[in-house]
């Protein structure tokens, strides 16, 4: 396994959209596992293989407290959504910024799983704000984008001076 490298917002690259993955295969299974360390190192509860420049749909997600409970998702999709949340919202992508975006309060999500077998499930609170948050980076979509065009604009020109402070 390997810690991979996370793309930084703005980085263009973060508006790729991703294409579906054709086969499952040990490539695939590899990526996973490679993104779960990589999530975890960082520390985060998900990551979408589009931050870590592979612009192919595959996510990974654990929203335990003891990182017992990795899910890989392949080809994700959500087919159905009901209710609104809140929540207050970061990403590996956004070091050192939060803040709140209203998404779906509970989704049911379509995916493949390492084996390729198509899984379905039910998500609410957390982890429907996680897979949500996910499937926007591989539709090409950062959080911060739900926010105001000033919010977007100060947070650009943060991560641009930290980038010239630790560079």
């Amino acid at each position: 396994m390997a810690l991979l490298p996370i793309l930084h917002y703005p980085d263009p690259r973060l508006h790729t959209k991703a294409t579906p993955v054709a086969v499952v295969d040990d490539r695939i299974r590899t990526l996973a596992a490679d993104m779960a360390e990589t999530m975890y190192a960082a520390p985060g509860v998900g990551l979408a293989a589009s931050q870590v420049n592979v612009h192919e749909r595959v996510i990974v997600i654990d929203v335990s407290e003891d990182k017992s409970g990795l899910m890989a998702l392949i080809n994700p999709e959500i087919i159905e959504r009901s209710g609104e949340q809140t929540c207050e919202e970061g990403c590996l992508s956004v070091p050192g910024i939060y803040d709140t975006v209203t998404r779906a309060e509970r989704v049911k999500v379509r995916a493949l799983n390492e084996k390729g077998e198509t899984i379905e499930f039910e998500a609410d609170g957390l982890l429907a704000v996680c897979v949500q948050h996910e499937i926007d980076h591989l539709d090409g979509k950062v959080f911060v984008e739900y926010l105001s065009q000033l919010k977007q604009n100060r947070i650009k020109t943060k991560l641009a001076k930290k980038a010239r402070i630790t560079a």
